[in-house]
């Protein structure tokens, strides 16, 4: 099967918090050297301020720095500023030209490239070959905005042959870089999968963990732990009012299922509420195809943490780590049935026995009952 980036990295992040390579890919049907390939660009460090950055990241970061102190290198060589009129930032390009390129010079004191190819088309002082690149340049833009921006150097370089303008592909790259200017095409696939991630992806809660109803949002996670070299899922729904665990459920299996029907049965339980939001990391049961159209159908709106940030999804991780800690760590359990009834002893007591700080030290439930004396009574 194809992995997304996305899913790529939720693997990786497994990793990272102690899961064996063994298990990960057994468990997903991904050879091993194919996985190690994975772990590379999503390899972090911190940084000396505390932040956690990847590879990939940590790439960017360069590319960026270096058009950035391009522009710093301008900035410190020109006698004006942004603030300057227009014929005094002019001449002072015209001395950095060929030096940078356009794109840079224009950027660093907020030129329009054209009125800079103009001011350096009527210089005295220039020659032929630059007033033969200048003429080139004006003939590649007008054909690249004649298709919309969609043709490369090959079309470019074709269309101009047409018209009696004879160059080389090769001529019209290195004019093309130094306009700034490339074809759509190359990432406008990219671009749009980019937009429908970030559109169908959103984060709705914004670690905003403090809501002033039930049914409004609730949060979900799965965590695993193994038993006799096996490991078993246990899926929860937990409403951010109350910090009540609206429901659960357990699975040797992490299965887009047992997200689908622990869903279903909060939502019956709690009376099919309306306006409410389901938020989880982007885990690929989470972003499945089945659990969208469930949720879809019951008008419930989506929200995923950021890729790679667990502090989206706090509350989910406090409730897991409580709960490993005053329960699953105790006992060395022999049977995932064994297992499975310390889950349900635990959430009951969490629900109804449970003292929880944000609530002003209310157990969940108590929580739930104040709020419905409190509702009927002001009616």
């Amino acid at each position: 099967m194809r992995f997304s980036d996305e899913q790529k990295q939720e693997l990786v992040t497994l990793y990272h918090n102690g899961e064996s390579v063994s298990d990960i890919r057994l468990q997903n049907d991904v050879p091993r050297s194919t996985f190690y390939t994975w772990i590379k660009p999503y390899q972090t460090q911190v940084s000396p301020s505390g932040h956690i950055i990847s590879t990939n990241e940590f790439i960017k970061m360069k590319q960026r720095l270096k058009k950035l102190e391009q522009k710093v290198e301008v900035l410190q060589k020109v006698e004006c500023t942004v603030s300057s009129p227009l014929q005094d930032k002019l001449p002072e390009l015209s001395k950095l030209y060929g030096q940078y390129s356009v794109h840079t010079l224009c950027d660093a004191l907020c030129v329009a490239r054209g009125t800079f190819y103009n001011h350096i088309f009527r210089r005295k002082e220039v020659t032929v070959y630059d007033k033969r690149r200048e003429e080139m340049r004006e003939h590649i833009q007008t054909v690249f905005d004649e298709s919309r921006q969609r043709f490369g150097a090959n079309k470019i370089a074709a269309v101009l042959s047409e018209r009696g303008i004879k160059t080389t592909p090769k001529y019209v790259v290195e004019l093309m870089r130094e306009i700034g200017i490339e074809s759509i095409v190359i990432n406008s696939k990219k671009e749009y999968k980019k937009h429908l991630r970030f559109a169908k992806k959103q984060n709705h809660l914004q670690r905003q963990f403090q809501v002033s109803e039930p049914n409004r949002f609730w949060i979900s996670d799965v965590t695993c732990f193994k038993i006799n070299d096996k490991y078993q899922y246990v899926c929860m729904i937990l409403d951010l009012f109350s910090r009540k665990i609206v429901a659960y459920g357990m699975s040797p299996k992490n299965s887009t299922y047992l997200i689908t029907s622990t869903f279903k049965h909060a939502f019956k339980e709690r009376g099919n509420p309306q306006q409410l939001t389901f938020h989880s990391d982007r885990g690929a049961q989470y972003t499945s195809n089945a659990l969208r159209k469930l949720l879809r159908v019951n008008k419930v709106v989506q929200s995923f943490s950021k890729s790679g940030s667990p502090y989206d999804n706090a509350v989910a991780e406090a409730f897991f780590a409580s709960m490993k800690k005053e329960e699953l760590y105790r006992t060395i359990y022999k049977s995932a049935r064994q297992f499975y009834e310390s889950v349900d002893s635990y959430i009951l007591f969490y629900n109804t026995e449970r003292p929880h700080s944000t609530l002003n030290y209310k157990t969940p439930d108590k929580f739930e009952l104040l709020y419905e004396e409190k509702k009927t009574s002001a009616i």
